[in-house]
């Protein structure tokens, strides 16, 4: 994408109203709708999408409809990430090899803005020849959305508060960061910035952070005043939509609902947590098979050693060596009669 100069929003808010703030939504819409319903959202609120709303889920399109209806009761303020940028495909600088790029990534995919728009419009992806005439056409047929998206700021400022997608450098004004500064970087909170107000981010999943066990709530750091929310939503299996809830411009007792789809059911038995666990993820999954099962398989992480039990089917390949999909042996401190959202 092309890198440029962000678009920085200056708002005030209204006295005793809460500000909600919801990221990485990447074309759930029902995890967005069931979200909004289960935090009683309503036009007495304040609602902030931090950005990346689009792509990876399976109705970029009827999330990004949703927003643009929400957006005209003046109480919801959307925030581009770098998976929004699309509008940035209409600039003179982008060139007929990049749409080649383009309809390569789209064939990939098979989801997201573009892939729905060619559905909406009747457009077979698999005929297309030349993506620059089409993407002409498309600019035409969904003209509105394509204003929506190009009108968005990059970083939302209040007296308190920064909403930026992924990052914020302290170190200069904000109108001085590019519109990759705050849309792309991973692992924030290593970076040991500290910060005035708070900065408010998505994009870097909470998980990934965790190390013995897996954990998709909301981080909040209240010495560097920073707090992540990316619930890996769509991204993981196991993936939550956060709301992060402010309860007044002025408040710093923050809470947070999640919404996911997974069955609720009733602990049958007691259960004592893990002594030790350990959390593979992505960017350091590969791992050695030990002993290959039907249902699980015993390994041992390459980086670190550690060996633990691993569902088969998360296995990517039947190689000896091999990445594998996120896990965890960690087990959780139950007793009989609680109730838990079954993932798998």
């Amino acid at each position: 994408m092309i890198e440029y100069l962000a678009k920085i929003q200056h708002i005030e808010f209204p006295e005793k109203r809460r500000i909600i703030v919801i990221s990485d939504i990447h074309g759930n819409t029902p995890y967005l709708i069931g979200l909004l319903k289960k935090i009683r959202f309503s036009k007495r609120d304040e609602l902030i999408i931090d950005g990346d709303f689009l792509e990876k889920g399976q109705d970029s399109l009827g999330t990004l409809r949703l927003l643009m209806e929400l957006e005209k009761h003046g109480n919801v303020h959307v925030i581009c990430g770098n998976c929004d940028n699309w509008s940035q495909i209409f600039s003179p600088f982008y060139t007929s090899e990049a749409d080649e790029h383009l309809l390569n990534y789209i064939m990939r995919k098979k989801s997201g803005l573009l892939w729905d728009m060619l559905n909406a419009s009747g457009i077979d992806p698999f005929e297309i020849e030349c993506f620059t005439d089409v993407k002409a056409e498309l600019q035409q047929s969904f003209r509105r959305e394509w204003e929506f998206l190009s009108s968005l700021p990059h970083a939302i400022e209040t007296e308190n508060f920064i909403f930026a997608h992924a990052a914020v450098d302290p170190s200069k004004p904000l109108e001085e960061h590019t519109t990759g500064e705050l849309q792309r970087c991973d692992r924030f909170l290593d970076l040991k910035r500290s910060f005035n107000k708070w900065v408010i981010v998505g994009h870097y999943p909470v998980v990934l952070y965790g190390t013995d066990k897996v954990c998709a709530n909301p981080l909040i750091d209240r010495d560097r005043k920073i707090i992540s929310i990316d619930g890996a939503c769509v991204l993981k299996d196991d993936g939550q939509l956060n709301a992060l809830i402010i309860p007044d411009k002025n408040s710093e007792n923050f809470s947070f609902a999640a919404f996911d789809s997974f069955p609720e059911m009733t602990v049958m038995n007691d259960q004592t947590e893990s002594e030790k666990s350990y959390y593979i993820r992505w960017g350091d999954s590969m791992v050695k098979v030990l002993r290959r099962g039907e249902e699980f398989s015993y390994c041992r992480h390459v980086r670190t050693g550690y060996k633990m039990d691993i569902l088969t089917k998360y296995l990517f390949t039947n190689e000896e060596y091999t990445e594998c999909n996120d896990c965890t042996d960690y087990v959780l401190p139950l007793k009989a009669g609680d109730k838990v959202s079954v993932v798998e």
